[in-house]
């Protein structure tokens, strides 16, 4: 599987041991960017282009990673056709695919080991879509507002 990556300064070093550990994974990770430490970055331009790469590639995932993965998961989810969420547990990792279909998550490197988010990320993109129909129901307003504009209503 393809999977775009893009971090801040505080996720340079995660994001570079992610793109490690999922070619041994045997995935086709895409370092976004930054390519080098520098302690000044802004992290919208690698977070955005790597949201929008999972976003505009079906069957592609992204991965965005920040000191605290607030900022990155608010820039990615300003993509059009990106889910993002913030995941802090193995269990929100699983849950972002299983009842959200996210196609991308946002780790804090400074809030988790490096084993911990490792975690985070190998149980995100092994796990799949529910399908279940009250979760793609939600999507589809979610998908639809994005489109139109236009607030959902409840039934």
């Amino acid at each position: 599987m393809r999977i775009y990556l893009g971090s801040d300064h505080a996720g340079f070093e995660l994001k570079n041991h992610l793109v490690d550990r999922l070619k041994a994974l045997g995935h086709e990770p895409v370092d976004c960017g930054p390519h080098e430490y520098v302690a000044t970055d802004d992290y919208p331009p690698f977070v955005m282009l790597a949201a929008k790469s999972a976003a505009d590639e079906e069957g592609s995932l992204g991965i965005v990673i920040g000191g605290s993965g607030n900022g990155e998961v608010i820039a990615a989810n300003k993509v059009p056709g990106v889910r993002a969420a913030l995941v802090w547990s193995e269990q929100t990792a699983t849950l972002a695919r299983e009842h959200n279909d996210a196609n991308v998550i946002s780790v804090g490197a400074r809030m988790h080991s490096v084993e911990e988010a490792t975690s985070f990320v190998e149980l995100f993109v092994a796990t799949p879509f529910s399908q279940d129909p009250r979760h793609k129901r939600r999507i589809a307003m979610l998908t639809d507002f994005e489109a139109t504009g236009e607030l959902p209503t409840a039934e």
